[in-house]
C-alpha cells in the first residue's frame, strides 16, 4: 500500500481507534481503566506487547509466504503474542509486585486481547512494508493506550461526583464508553482526503 507514515499513525491512533471506533479490546478497556496510574502501566504494556508482536508478526509472515504456508499465519501469530505477553508479565511481577497485583487478570488477557491480534491480522491484509507495520502498531497501541487513559481519567473525576443510584457502576462505564466512542467516531473525517 502506498499510505504516507504519517496518515497511517493518525488513522490507526484516532480515525480508527481499536477500542473505540474498531471496538476490538473492549475486555481490558472497562476493566482496567478504573484508576489513571493502572490504567497507564496497562497501556503502556499493551504498547510493548503490540509493538514488539507486530514486529515479530512482520518477519513470520515473510517466511510463511516464502514457504507458502499462509495457512499458519494465525496460529503462529498467537504464540508469538502469548510468549511476548509472558515476557511482559514476568518483568511486571519481577520489577513491581504491586502492579502485577493491580492489573490482576487483566495482564495475561492481554494474550487473548483481540486487538493485539487484531493489528497483526490488519497490517497482514493491508499488506504494509515494514516501516508501515511499525507505525501502525505504534499507532493502534497508542490508540488503545489513549483509551484507557481518558476513561480512566473520567471515572476518576466521576467518584467525586454526585451519581445517582441507578446510573452507578456498569451502566455509568457503559454508558461514557459510548460517549468516547461518538466522539472518535467524529475523527472519520480527518481521514477523507481531497
Amino acid at each position: 500500500m502506498n499510505e504516507s507514515l504519517g496518515h497511517i499513525f493518525l488513522d490507526s491512533l484516532l480515525i480508527n481507534n481499536f477500542v473505540l471506533s474498531v471496538f476490538l479490546g473492549i475486555c481490558p478497556f472497562i476493566g482496567v481503566s478504573g484508576k489513571l496510574a493502572t490504567a497507564w502501566r496497562m497501556g503502556v504494556s499493551v504498547i510493548f506487547v503490540i509493538t514488539v508482536s507486530s514486529i515479530l508478526a512482520y518477519g513470520t509472515n515473510l517466511l510463511l509466504v516464502n514457504f507458502h504456508a499462509e495457512y499458519l499465519r494465525i496460529i503462529t501469530y498467537i504464540v508469538i503474542i502469548a510468549s511476548t505477553v509472558q515476557m511482559v508479565e514476568m518483568f511486571i511481577k519481577k520489577t513491581s509486585p504491586a502492579l502485577f497485583r493491580a492489573l490482576g487478570i487483566y495482564l495475561p488477557l492481554i494474550t487473548t486481547n483481540c486487538a493485539v491480534l487484531g493489528v497483526a491480522l490488519f497490517q497482514t491484509a493491508r499488506e504494509y512494508n515494514f516501516a508501515q507495520s511499525v507505525v501502525f502498531a505504534i499507532g493502534s497501541s497508542a490508540g488503545f493506550a489513549l483509551a484507557l487513559v481518558i476513561m480512566a481519567v473520567i471515572r476518576e473525576r466521576l467518584e467525586l461526583s454526585d451519581i445517582p443510584h441507578t446510573a452507578k457502576g456498569t451502566a455509568l462505564v457503559l454508558m461514557l464508553a459510548g460517549i468516547l466512542s461518538l466522539a472518535f467516531m467524529g475523527f472519520a473525517g480527518m481521514g477523507q482526503g481531497g
